[in-house]
């Protein structure tokens, strides 16, 4: 059995991990409130917006959190395009939990299918980028701790599309974000705590890229993009502020007589 160690790096990337999970979910939430003040394409651009930043916030989490990683007597290595296809789960599934959330006209049935559709992709999203490892030795898990990992990921995708319905104020908005940042650090932690690996020594080189090589790279420019969308949305005014300042155009009619 190898020694795992999940914070090589001490709190960094934990920390670190949680916050870009914050990022993300805030983001999403207010363009989720956006989205659902707006009607047609404006709606649907929002929705994308804040698919994509929730998707990419989860998935920058879990690498950032993967590059603390290690496990002693054997290199890790990280397999191309599978850990791309994660990312791309990550944001297809939230995507569909969104757009369900808000299109729907049943919204109680719609947060049920869009909680448990995109809480199994973000645990699918988290198992296929462990699937992308690559190291000397036999990764196993333990199925009670694999359970308890997915059951998490689908209350706080639930969670977060039932604040993206009911939460509208900036600070309500972010005090929820620390609790959903919370619940996917969580999940991707109770994950890595199922992980076991028997290492096999051998001097045969790796395939794939290493994270420094690759994922610090991606997760970089990850995070960037986050940023700034969240300054881009900071400074788009809302559906509020444009009719206040159309009304503020519009000009003053003189009573007559």
């Amino acid at each position: 059995m190898g020694h795992l160690d999940h914070a090589s790096f001490g709190w960094l990337t934990p920390v670190l991990s949680y916050v870009m999970a914050c990022i993300g979910s805030a983001l999403g939430l207010r363009c989720t409130v956006r989205a659902l003040g707006a009607t047609g394409r404006s709606r649907r651009n929002w929705l994308i917006t804040a698919a994509s930043a929730i998707g990419t916030g989860i998935w920058t989490m879990h690498f950032v959190a993967m590059l603390g990683f290690g496990v002693s007597g054997t290199d890790i290595r990280y397999d191309v395009p599978l850990t791309i296809a994660s990312l791309l789960v990550a944001m297809l599934v939230v995507c569909a939990g969104v757009f369900a959330v808000g299109y729907s006209k049943d919204r109680t049935r719609a947060l049920f299918l869009g909680g448990l559709t995109t809480g199994l992709g973000v645990a699918s999203m988290h198992y296929l980028g462990m699937a992308a490892v690559r190291l000397h030795g036999d990764v196993g898990y333990d199925p009670a701790l694999v359970g308890l990992s997915v059951l998490i990921a689908v209350v706080a995708a639930t969670a977060a599309l039932w604040a993206g319905l009911n939460i509208k104020s900036p600070v309500a908005v972010f005090g929820a974000s620390l609790i959903m940042g919370a619940a996917v650090t969580s999940m991707h932690y109770t994950g890595m705590l199922a992980v076991s690996v028997h290492v096999t020594p051998s001097g045969e080189a790796l395939p794939g890229a290493t994270a420094m090589q690759f994922i610090f790279p991606l997760a970089v420019g990850l995070g960037s993009y986050l940023f700034l969308t969240s300054a881009f949305v900071a400074l788009s005014p809302t559906s509020g502020e444009r009719e206040a300042s159309a009304s503020a155009q519009r000009p003053i009619e003189s009573p007559v007589g």
